[in-house]
């Protein structure tokens, strides 16, 4: 059978298969054990017959009864016998046989007889098998009279009977395995096509699921425990997956929009310029304001570039050691002059060693300085501070500015979003800038964070782990 073959049965084929398989090992089992427990004690009864026939008469012999009266009726002993092939024989030690019966003329093998003066037990039972395959037990005994003679007396059973009822009883066996495995693997089919309807069930509603109906849920009303496990994580999956769609489509929205703005301002530009004959300087003028737009449009798609290609950056990260006190100095210096434009004051304090990709270390704390000093308020300080904790290096950026809502924390990190729109129409900002450092952070497994402190001043905060830290996981 082919492998495309072999897996098209279905699960509840394969169980019921299965279970009718097992379940008629099983009742063959115990079958056959009866079989041989039952044909145990036929043995054993046989050999009980075989030997209280030899005892009885040696007790008949033991008490003086004449000799020569047994051997004047031997048809006696064959009607005694109950079976047609029996065997029984009297001789005396040295003689021939005074009676012999021995309707089949087998021929049994001399064996030693039991002593007159020793009990005759089941272990004095002898077996052989006849020429039809037939098994005859026998055994052999003497007997002293009271006249002195020692007489042997044999006797033998051949267990025809007991054959036929043991051959009967096989084909019963087989027979009911037979039955047992057909009704088992009928019943068991019913049952277990009944117990799968859930999983059927299960199926039916996660294939009517669509991008447009992402918000159905498989329900667990009626599952069984083995299934609600899998029906939760099944649906926080699609938890997972609705809200990334959403962002997805989110996502879309934005960038049309913000590409939308620079690409619209470029065509009035040009239409006014069309309009009507201008002048060297202002068509100067038209294509700086221009070129404007096309920097803000490449910043725009770097910035997505880069957001598209972090999920897969990790491999290509020149990760080493880096100087805090160095990094942080260096950013702070290349701002300067930005933030006197705005009257405010730069500092930074701290030092220590972070594990992390020079470039993108600059740009991650570059972007956070820019935020501090873009929505700072003016005459105010933008510290950048360092801070040491228990498997973790913090980078702190603080500022005063405006209280950021509860309900826009959260949304910070997401790109195109702004938290004031206002501040940022016809600036630099495209709403990346936060969510590029959120990437950074989580390809150096680490993360960003922001709160408002008691002093009333909004703090970021660059969270990297330590540098044991790091290297476990840049080797994982």
């Amino acid at each position: 059978m082919s492998k495309s073959a072999s897996s098209s049965f279905s699960l509840t084929l394969r169980a019921t298969l299965l279970f009718a398989l097992i379940a008629a090992l099983v009742v063959s089992s115990v079958g056959f054990y009866l079989y041989y427990a039952i044909e145990k004690e036929m043995i054993r009864r046989a050999d009980y017959q075989v030997a209280g026939r030899v005892q009885y008469f040696r007790q008949l012999l033991g008490n003086n009864f004449p000799l020569t009266q047994l051997s004047q009726n031997p048809g006696l002993f064959e009607n005694m016998l109950g079976n047609e092939r029996d065997i029984l024989q009297f001789r005396l030690l040295g003689q021939a046989p005074i009676i012999n019966v021995n309707p089949s003329h087998i021929a049994l093998p001399n064996v030693t007889a039991v002593p007159a003066s020793e009990d005759l037990t089941l272990n004095s039972v002898h077996h052989i098998q006849a020429d039809d395959d037939t098994p005859v037990r026998f055994a052999a005994a003497n007997v002293r009279m009271k006249n002195g003679q020692t007489v042997e007396i044999l006797a033998g059973h051949f267990m025809t009977g007991e054959t036929r009822m043991l051959v009967a009883f096989r084909w019963e066996i087989i027979g009911s395995v037979l039955l047992a495995y057909v009704l088992i693997a009928g019943l068991g089919y019913m049952v277990i096509r009944r117990g799968l309807r859930p999983l059927k069930k299960m199926a039916q509603e996660a294939a009517g699921i669509h991008p447009t109906s992402l918000a159905t849920r498989l329900s667990e009303q009626g599952a069984p425990l083995e299934l609600q496990q899998l029906i939760r994580s099944f649906n926080a999956m699609l938890d997972r997956l609705a809200e990334g769609y959403q962002r997805l489509n989110q996502f879309s929205a934005d960038l049309a929009h913000e590409i939308r703005t620079p690409v619209g301002a470029l065509m009035g530009h040009c239409q006014v310029a069309l309009y009507q004959t201008r002048t060297t300087e202002e068509y100067e003028t038209l294509l700086a304001n221009n070129m404007g737009e096309l920097e803000r449009i490449s910043r725009m798609i770097e910035n997505i570039l880069f957001l598209a290609r972090a999920s897969h950056a990790r491999s290509v990260l020149n990760i080493a050691p880096l100087s805090l006190e160095n990094e942080t100095l260096r950013v702070v210096d290349y701002f300067e002059g930005l933030a006197e434009e705005r009257g405010i004051r730069l500092c930074c304090e701290g030092e220590g060693v972070v594990l992390a990709d020079a470039l993108l270390f600059q740009r991650a704390l570059s972007n956070l300085v820019a935020n501090a000093i873009n929505y700072g308020d003016e005459d105010s300080e933008v510290q950048v501070s360092v801070e040491h904790q228990a498997q973790r290096t913090l980078v702190n950026v603080d500022n005063s500015g405006p209280a950021i809502p509860a309900d826009k924390i959260d949304k910070l990190f997401d790109r195109f979003y702004r938290a004031d729109p206002s501040r940022s129409e016809g600036g630099s900002s495209n709403g990346l800038g936060l969510s590029i450092v959120q990437a950074i952070m989580a390809l150096h497994h680490g993360s960003v964070t922001v709160r408002t402190l008691s002093t009333g001043k909004i703090r970021f905060t660059l969270v990297f782990p330590s540098p044991s830290s790091s290297l476990i996981a840049v080797a994982t």
